[in-house]
């Protein structure tokens, strides 16, 4: 009933997507809720002026610097100089940091340890301080379930750079057409797909799922 055409290429098509067998996760965003915002809600009585100090004084680039490698008390000593008025709350940032995680996001845990269970290799790599980290680990079993994990703060190179990808694949012989990469920021999704990965912009646990299944993993 089929035509020939669909009948001799939907075989193919469905062994190409049972070639994926390793997942790489970023952390934050996608199984770490993870937010400043947890921690100086309880800090600011004021939710706008709350905003204005994490887009002014404790900014994204400032903490991603931290995730490049600079030591935190650097980071605080040269911000507090500059905004000596906000020492207290820049200082709370790492004396507090834990105030930061909220948790895990549990619907993506529930499906990597599925995964596991599986047997599908599992890896994670992730924009994080080499100071702050070892905090998360102790906090989160489900860290313990990757075959290798490459922090950022560690390697001193932060995605999107390629290098940090590049290193990563080299260090575990990763195989990136046969690679799924996850993460919720879409430039790093870019990242890895130019390195030959299958990417994934992280919205949502179901439609991660649902992807996975696409790809033949066992979900």
């Amino acid at each position: 009933m089929s035509s020939p055409p669909a009948t001799t290429t939907a075989p193919a098509a469905h062994a190409d997507r049972r070639t994926v067998d390793t997942v790489v996760f970023d952390l934050g965003g996608v199984l770490v809720d993870w937010d400043p915002r947890y921690l100086y809600r309880t800090l600011f009585d004021d939710e706008a002026a709350m905003e204005r100090f994490l887009a002014e004084v404790c900014t994204p680039d400032w903490n991603l610097a931290q995730d490049a490698g600079r030591p935190w008390a650097e980071a605080v000593a040269v911000l507090s100089a500059q905004y000596p008025h906000h020492a207290g709350h820049i200082a709370a940032y790492r004396t507090r940091w834990l105030e930061t995680l909220r948790g895990p996001i549990q619907p993506t845990v529930d499906l990597l340890a599925q995964l596991r269970g599986r047997g599908v290799r599992l890896y994670a790599l992730t924009n994080w301080s080499q100071e702050t980290f070892p905090l998360a680990r102790e906090r989160f079993d489900f860290l313990d379930w990757f075959q290798g994990i490459v922090v950022s703060g560690e390697e001193k190179l932060i995605k999107p750079d390629p290098q940090i990808f590049q290193r990563f694949i080299q260090r575990y012989a990763i195989e990136p057409a046969r690679t799924l990469y996850i993460d919720d920021s879409s430039r790093n999704v870019a990242a890895a797909e130019a390195l030959g990965m299958h990417g994934w912009h992280f919205r949502g646990a179901d439609a991660l799922r649902a992807h996975m299944c696409s790809l033949g993993l066992p979900v």
